[in-house]
């Protein structure tokens, strides 16, 4: 199985303050949310944003994402939503209430002239509306099951996209291997073709050259004539594209092995696409024909193709 760099998941939880009960009656919960994005990259990059508050849960975090993801950089959020439940959320504190007002008649004993306290600025003083709080251990548990679950619907999602994109490449290295096999038993009769399309016209030279008294030379017409072949022969063996199609056959059967063995196949990809792409641009410096030099375009498009797609794998 292969797997994607890029994804997304989210895993929630809602945890009941001490306090509150368990069955949607009074006292406030905590909403838990862990957030999961991840990109291309080289390497493993995480980058974690995070209330102070379950701020020690990062190396734990950081330990299980290391253990499952080996490249992209992933982007880890963590909120968390107080939510208020029913008749006693947000009740008086009166122990807090008459501690404020026992400051406020000390102050305006001194401060006769001082204005008064407002209701509203009452309600906003720490700890005169009643709330209960989660334990810092309740919390860190809450967002370590989330993390674990975000981390594994997100291995999900990656392996998902990551065997749609291998069929996509499989589909391509199928492709490629018909244009090789195709021209492959094409190449010595374009050769040979070639070749004696050359010799013809060098020989329909050398004839107006004799003909018109212009050879200015004692070497005889079957030397001339001799010396055309072996150049013509060598310029076939320079042609000769043989070679660049068995490497081409070779790359793609690696391709293939590479895609149907699955894993961490993102690097290895990327080192074959650069091999195919140098003997598709050989060929198509080689083209002595208009079919090989259709044939290293369209492997040239699709080892394009390709090396995007494998952009995209881990």
């Amino acid at each position: 199985m292969i797997y994607s760099m890029t994804g997304y998941a989210s895993a929630t939880r809602e945890v009941v303050a001490d306090g509150a009960t368990t069955n949607g009656g009074t006292g406030s919960r905590i909403g838990v949310s862990v957030e999961l994005r991840t990109m291309n990259s080289r390497f493993l990059d995480l980058n974690f944003r995070m209330p102070e508050d379950v701020r020690a849960t990062e190396p734990q975090l950081r330990e299980m994402l290391i253990n499952k993801l080996s490249r992209s950089k992933v982007d880890i959020r963590i909120n968390l939503n107080r939510v208020e439940q029913t008749a006693n959320a947000g009740a008086l504190n009166h122990d807090a209430l008459s501690q404020l007002a026992t400051l406020e008649r000390a102050v305006l004993d001194i401060f006769p002239d001082a204005e008064r306290i407002r209701t509203g600025e009452i309600l906003r003083w720490p700890g005169v509306l009643a709330e209960s709080n989660v334990s810092p251990e309740t919390l860190r548990e809450a967002v370590l099951a989330c993390g674990k679950q975000a981390i594994a619907d997100l291995i999900d999602v990656r392996a998902r996209e990551g065997a749609a994109l291998g069929n996509v490449l499989i589909n391509n290295v199928t492709e490629m291997e018909a244009i090789v096999a195709r021209i492959t038993p094409l190449v010595p009769e374009l050769i040979a073709r070639y070749q004696q399309k050359i010799v013809e016209r060098l020989q329909d030279a050398l004839s107006i050259a004799t003909s018109e008294g212009a050879t200015g030379t004692s070497v005889p017409r079957e030397e001339i004539v001799e010396r055309i072949r072996q150049e013509v022969t060598m310029y076939g063996i320079r042609i000769d594209i043989a070679e660049e199609l068995q490497r081409l056959t070779a790359h793609l059967t690696e391709t293939r092995h590479v895609l149907q063995k699955g894993g961490k196949v993102g690097k290895r990809l990327d080192f074959m696409m650069q091999e195919l792409n140098r003997e598709a641009n050989t060929l198509g410096s080689k083209a002595a024909a208009k079919e090989l030099a259709d044939a290293s375009m369209t492997l040239k498009l699709l080892i394009e193709q390709m090396r995007e797609q494998v952009q995209n794998l881990e």
